[in-house]
């Protein structure tokens, strides 16, 4: 029995997109070979978070700090602190969270978007380019994945990620953008090291 035409086509373009955008791999691994060769990264990020409806649900401003597998993440009173294997999350007010990298491996931080280390984690292929900026789709080899899709706009000049539009499950979607990026900050190893004296003394840790 013969496959219908139309059935045919479709699975052929599943099995095209299931192999990796070599054009698109190209121009990710460039943004992962920098940040594999900085020793400290600097970043102010703004977060503009919409609706499935398209309504504005709120503007986030955000300073990461970087260094390897570690990171410091802070939006205004909030502090996320990762120290390569446990993540804490302080809410800005009373209350700490832990847990581990592996256990919030299903969301896609900002330090996940700048790493550059998608090929684990994605099929991606590129959707248009120009002599500054490529356009990239990638999409989550794990469907248990909190998002179902996300848009990469790289700066080729730069080999540095410009935006970044996540679509989660719900068809709500965030910008990230990237307003400043420096890959040679001099950052201390304690910076990512977790020190419950500096936060209030009512501030209950759960793990």
């Amino acid at each position: 029995m013969r496959i219908p035409f139309i059935l045919l086509a479709f699975f052929t373009c599943l099995s095209t997109f299931a192999q990796k955008d070599p054009s698109a791999k190209a121009i990710l691994d460039q943004i992962g070979a920098k940040v594999k060769d900085s020793k400290g990264i600097l970043v102010s990020i703004q977060m503009v978070s919409k609706n499935s409806q398209g309504k504005a649900m709120g503007t986030k401003q955000i300073n990461l700090k970087m260094k390897a597998e570690k990171y410091y993440l802070k939006q205004g009173l909030m502090e996320i602190l990762c120290d390569g294997a446990i993540i804490y999350n302080f809410d800005g007010v009373n209350t700490i969270s832990k847990s581990s990298v592996e256990e919030a491996d299903q969301t896609l931080s900002p330090q996940k978007l700048l790493a550059g280390n998608y090929d684990k984690d994605f099929n991606y292929r590129l959707l248009g380019q120009t002599a500054s900026n490529a356009t990239i789709e990638l999409i989550p080899l794990d469907k248990r994945k909190s998002f179902q899709k996300v848009t990469l706009v790289v700066d080729k000049i730069k080999s540095a990620l410009s935006s970044a539009s996540i679509l989660d499950k719900s068809n709500n979607s965030t910008l990230v953008k990237v307003l400043s990026i420096n890959y040679k900050a001099v950052l201390a190893d304690n910076l990512f090291l977790f020190n419950r004296a500096k936060y209030p003394k009512n501030v209950e840790i759960f793990d």
